[in-house]
């Protein structure tokens, strides 16, 4: 291979010998044992199928997405899975820009026959229309760093991207039922793919000296190694793919030899992907998006400076407010004992009102001040009328005590003028006479 090949010519003898002897120990230059894996990180975008996969030094990103094509004649209800990779110059200074080389039509073919061979996606459920639509979905596997061992990174970023992406609804409606409506994600929740199984890739690197067997070769011990096997197995011990990309020959017994272990290694590989995606799935439900009936578009996200900023100026205007608080109580206080002392005030007026009220005429009567009692009893005789006596007029005080407002005249009153207005005229006419 040229990437191996380009390898070789950088490395010293010191260094082969020094990778040699190591693994003769049973030793790795970093510290792991024959069938260790390196550190295994996942990371997922914002955008739902794209999965970011370091392992040890090797950086591997896989973008999933979808699109509406006419099926294939042979398989008309079925739709399609394809891989692409992308060697970039600045992973691997013997990447070349441009068409691909040999290593990355092999790292695509090594990923596709593990996936579509073994129908771990289910291409059926893609299907729209027979003969006439069905979901296309590709796999853009872009290499970023070239640690060593990008088989089994790029296939466990693959697999992660895939197992997040999730595609538009559709639904067949019109007069004759041929007509397809795509549903956006704020009308409908988008499908998720169908992934039946994980098949896992496990690569292994042989080595001519004491017949040497490593798993996930590093940058370096791919400059030496004598030839190379990936194995694609599932949790159940399925085999999914086998892979020897030439070099020298391995006997049987180890290939089942490789095979048993690659089996372990895929069940342990599965569940670090499985909690990797049950995690994002769970931040996603988290951080979901109410859908509402109106198109405004609404801030959700604020970040935390924003949040302090509003956390201290709320603060701010409560302080603010509690001198402010104080003297509307401090003023509805002294209010309060305002009305209460004039409540007091009227209360004691009312008394002294009530008080007043008892007695004669002369006591409530407006016109009767300034008349001479003596005077009004002889005008009443004159007219056949007397004053009531001591006891009635006593009497007559109480009540209007008891109700706190003067009694009415009643109707049997003679409706002559009384003796004021009298006197008042006899004045008038005088007046007026010279």
């Amino acid at each position: 291979m040229e990437q191996r090949l380009a390898n070789t010519w950088r490395m010293s003898v010191n260094e082969k010998k020094f990778i040699e002897t190591a693994l003769l120990s049973d030793l790795r230059i970093d510290g792991r044992r024959p069938f260790d894996y390196r550190n295994l990180t996942i990371k997922f975008g914002k955008d739902e199928g794209s999965a970011e996969v370091q392992l040890g030094q090797t950086h591997v990103m896989a973008f999933v997405t979808a699109q509406l094509v006419q099926p294939y004649r042979d398989r008309p209800n079925d739709g399609s899975l394809s891989i692409f990779t992308e060697f970039s110059p600045m992973a691997d200074p013997s990447f070349e820009p441009g068409r691909p080389g040999e290593s990355a039509v092999e790292l695509g073919r090594v990923i596709d026959r593990g996936l579509r061979e073994s129908r771990a996606v289910d291409t059926e459920s893609l299907c729209v229309l027979s003969g006439k639509l069905a979901w296309a979905i590709r796999v853009d596997l872009h290499i970023l760093d070239n640690g060593g061992n990008l088989i089994d990174a790029a296939n466990i970023a693959a697999l992660a991207a895939l197992l997040t992406f999730r595609r538009p609804e559709c639904s067949v409606g019109g007069e004759d039922g041929q007509e397809v409506i795509v549903h956006p994600p704020e009308e409908r929740e988008p499908l998720h793919l169908i992934i039946h199984h994980l098949p896992i890739a496990v690569t292994f690197a042989f080595f001519s000296f004491e017949s040497s067997v490593v798993i996930d070769p590093t940058h370096h011990e791919e400059a030496i190694m004598g030839g190379r096997m990936t194995a694609t197995l599932n949790a159940n011990g399925d085999v999914c793919a086998i892979q020897k990309a030439g070099g020298e020959g391995v006997l049987q017994s180890v290939i089942m030899q490789c095979l048993r272990i690659a089996s372990v290694k895929a069940g342990a590989m599965t569940e670090k992907i499985k909690e990797a995606v049950d995690s994002y799935n769970t931040e996603r439900a988290l951080r979901k998006i109410k859908r509402h009936t109106s198109s405004d578009p609404m801030d959700v996200d604020r970040g935390a400076s924003n949040t302090g900023v509003t956390q201290n100026s709320s603060v701010d205007h409560m302080e603010r407010l509690k001198p402010v608080s104080e003297e509307c109580i401090a003023n509805q206080s002294e209010d309060v004992e305002g009305e209460t002392q004039l409540s007091d005030k009227r209360k004691t007026n009312k008394v002294n009102d009530v008080k007043n009220f008892i007695g004669g005429p002369s006591s409530w009567d407006p016109y009767s001040k300034g008349v001479d009692s003596d005077f009004l009893k002889a005008s009443l005789a004159s007219h056949g009328k007397s004053m009531p006596t001591k006891k009635q007029n006593d009497s007559k005080g109480e009540e209007t005590t008891s109700g706190a407002k003067p009694e009415e005249p009643s109707e049997d009153i003679n409706p002559k003028p009384s003796p004021i207005r009298a006197a008042e005229t006899a004045e008038q006419t005088m007046e007026r006479k010279p």
